[in-house]
């Protein structure tokens, strides 16, 4: 790396670090702080009560407090990163990211602790002090052997989980990596042979846990700085290194390396040399995790030995074992059951979870956030990547199920199935709010056929409705482009296998296809000869007519294109007397919940009637998800003020509503903020009719629904779930090219609703 590049990644990452405020944490309330009547309640004399009950019964705490998700990461600055003793004060900004991540990725609240105190038992006394405050204690960066008497310690008198990340973690993270690498190389943890360099304690916290999956203690051979680890040695010893001395004259990690079948480094740079690697068995497991330098570099080790499967700890190569692969989930799955402590059965149980999540097909989520990287399991991906989010319903749930069978859970769960869709859904922010509509989906088997069936998009959406639905997915597109592309992403799903395809360039059916177009076109201004072109290139068009013909039950389309393009080939084949497009609503779920909005896409300057058919299907989805619809049509009109314009044609709109009973409320026409302020809305109309927040929103002109959508999307972190094509019975929906393939499979669990449910 040039200078001018060191120079400028370290002042991005100063900068990172100091603005626009200093740090990378705060705290924020999570109860209402707005008036005196919550400043009582949060305070005196309110507070009493909670305090009271915690008196009564401590398990209260984590009822009546933040203490059941409060991670305290504790450390004195003496073991840190690869800088070594800086001391507590300059190993802040390294805590402070351990707390990001605890909070990223699991939920979890977390303060960080620097103390300055280099006295183990001291330090042990501090930690073990704090535990009326926190759920868990995450120790981290103290140097060994003092690591281990701190932890002993705590762990001894400490009533809450206790976990040292760069003993366990790390030791968790190379477990799971080394199962799958032994999958890959066909051998056993019994029959391995293990040569270990690095005899602190990370390094013996790893040859601890390959233990305990298996490998015999005699087949490993530990070396640190002074050389192998031998009976009798007396130079820099202690009882954890002691464990793993072996009876030998050999010395040097030449002497011992011969016939190796895995090469653990937690060491230093350069420490394996390449006739080392040389002597190793075939097909050798090398994890190299000295950070930044490895032991030996990749390129190294694939030029005497290319069959070889490699670690290390740099984001920049394969297989980076990260210890926030496990971390955050081991605390989520301690802290859910209230477990007293992590113990060795919770630890495999988060080996095996990371190790099969690698083993199963990657999540779209994944392959977005790693774009470009192969993420198929094998030599290159033995450990499924941080940004995957199926890690916290995975590992966590193990962890959980793995403290309740072995006594040490205070709080088990009833459900462990009802457990992991609640991980999911703080994941996934659809989860919980798609739910009924994947219930309704899963008592009708649909035929939901994808007219870009050639997509990235599309074909992991396919794997997931295949895993999670009991619908079976058709797709439009060339077979060898199809099937090169799941091979290249990783996705098991085949065609003919697991579904079906459409071959636009050659398909059996395609006389049967253009026929069909051409009878519901030919007054049309269609030939025979184009209705044969169009139903060799024009995939929505195919789509359609596959629907039209019976041989699907829904079309998904649009991931590429302009939304009335696509309309127009599903109005042409679709369209009739009773289904016509009402308009395209989208469900925005937010923070404080969902928003729905409508018409977004379909009638650029709607009708009165228009509008009220967008308003009454929109309340019909609604209750779909599972929420009472309280409808409101907006307009730069407010109750009247304005004679013209929007306001007109939503008061007309309002005439046609009330010519009918209906079953959802509705108010109109009034401003954004009127619908989303009950307060401000009574000041201006005490008699409105409407009650509370709205939470489907009605506008008079395409431009305003979609401008609000987007901004939703765009800055306040709104999920899209939609458009939903209204008034086309469920046989067609529009998506927008933006969607991902979460998206996607939602869309597919709406499509898959039976039409006797749906509108």
């Amino acid at each position: 790396m040039s200078i001018d590049k060191t120079e400028t990644a370290r002042e991005a990452a100063l900068n990172y670090h100091e603005f626009p405020r200093p740090g990378k944490l705060e705290i924020r309330p999570t109860k209402p702080m707005a008036n005196g009547r919550d400043l009582a309640r949060a305070y005196s004399p309110g507070v009493a009560e909670a305090c009271i009950e915690i008196a009564k019964n401590p398990a209260d705490a984590s009822r009546y407090t933040a203490r059941g998700n409060l991670v305290a990461v504790v450390t004195n600055g003496t073991a840190v990163l690869g800088l070594g003793n800086i001391g507590a004060l300059a190993s802040k900004p390294v805590m402070e990211g351990k707390a990001v991540l605890f909070k990223k990725f699991a939920g979890i609240d977390c303060f960080d602790i620097e103390v300055n105190e280099s006295d183990p038992v001291k330090l042990a006394e501090i930690v073990c002090a704090l535990e009326p405050t926190f759920g868990a204690i995450n120790l981290e960066d103290i140097k060994a052997p003092d690591c281990f008497i701190v932890e002993k310690i705590c762990r001894e008198r400490m009533g809450i989980p206790v976990f040292h990340d760069d003993q366990h973690g790390t030791a968790i993270v190379v477990g799971a990596a080394a199962t799958n690498a032994l999958h890959v190389v066909g051998k056993t943890f019994e029959d391995i042979k293990i040569v270990s360099t690095g005899g602190g304690a990370a390094g013996i916290a790893c040859l601890n846990l390959l233990l305990k999956l298996g490998v015999k203690r005699e087949n490993v051979w530990l070396c640190d700085i002074h050389g192998l680890v031998y009976e009798g040695r007396e130079e820099d010893m202690n009882p954890q290194k002691a464990a793993f001395a072996q009876k030998t004259d050999k010395r040097t990690l030449d002497d011992v390396v011969d016939g190796a079948d895995m090469f653990l480094g937690l060491s230093g740079p350069g420490v394996l040399k390449p006739e080392h690697v040389k002597k190793m068995s075939k097909r050798p497991v090398i994890f190299a995790l000295a950070n930044p330098t490895p032991e030996i570099m990749p390129d190294e080790v694939r030029a005497v030995a290319p069959d070889a499967v490699i670690a290390t700890g740099r984001s920049d190569y394969p297989n980076q074992v990260n210890n926030v692969l496990c971390f955050p989930f081991i605390f989520r799955g301690a802290l859910d059951v209230g477990a007293t402590e992590i113990n060795d059965a919770m630890q495999i149980g988060c080996v095996d979870g990371i190790a099969a999540l690698a083993r199963a097909t990657t999540s779209a989520e994944a392959a977005a956030a790693y774009k470009g990287e192969a993420l198929t399991f094998g030599a290159d991906y033995l450990i499924p990547k941080p940004f995957d989010p199926r890690l916290s319903a995975v590992v966590s749930s193990a962890v959980a199920k793995a403290a309740m069978e072995t006594g040490v859970a205070t709080k088990p769960l009833e459900d462990l199935e009802a457990y992991k869709e609640r991980l999911n859904a703080s994941v996934f922010k659809s989860a919980l709010l798609m739910r009924p509509v994947f219930d309704a989906a899963s008592h009708a088997s649909r035929r939901i056929i994808f007219a870009e069936g050639e997509d990235e998009r599309v074909l992991r959406a396919a794997q997931a409705i295949l895993e999670e639905t009991t619908e079976r997915p058709i797709l439009i597109g060339r077979p060898e482009v199809i099937e090169a592309r799941c091979e290249r992403f990783g996705i098991t799903a085949r065609a003919g296998k697991d579904f079906e395809l459409v071959n636009p360039e050659n398909d059996p059916r395609y006389r049967d296809f253009w026929g069909s177009y051409h009878e519901i076109m030919a007054r049309k201004g269609v030939t025979p000869d184009l209705a044969r072109a169009i139903m060799r290139t024009n995939t929505t068009a195919i789509g359609a007519i596959a629907v039209h013909r019976g041989e699907a039950d829904s079309l998904i389309c649009g991931t590429f294109g302009e939304f009335r393009w696509h309309l127009n080939y599903v109005q042409q084949v679709l369209g009739s007397r009773e289904l016509r497009p009402h308009g395209a609503l989208s469900m925005m779920i937010l923070e404080d919940g969902p928003l729905f909005i409508a018409d977004t896409h379909v009638h650029t300057l709607p009708t009165p009637e228009q509008i009220a058919e967008a308003a009454i299907g929109a309340a019909r989805h609604a209750k779909r998800f599972g929420v009472e619809p309280k409808v409101a049509l907006c307009s730069q009109s407010q109750f009247g003020n304005q004679p013209f314009g929007s306001g007109e044609r939503i008061r007309a709109a309002i005439e046609i509503l009330d010519a009918a009973p209906r079953d959802f409320q509705y108010e109109g026409e009034m401003n954004v903020d009127a619908a989303l302020d009950p307060e401000l809305r009574e000041r201006l109309l005490p008699s409105g009719r409407l009650e509370g927040v709205a939470n489907v929103l009605i506008f008079g002109h395409a431009d305003a629904a979609s401008a609000a959508r987007n901004i939703l999307k765009m800055k306040a972190g709104g999920l899209e779930v939609g458009p939903i094509l209204m008034g086309m019975g469920n046989r067609a929906h529009v998506v927008s090219p933006g969607i991902t393939a979460r998206g996607l499979l939602n869309m597919a669990a709406i499509a898959g609703t039976p039409v006797k449910s749906y509108g």
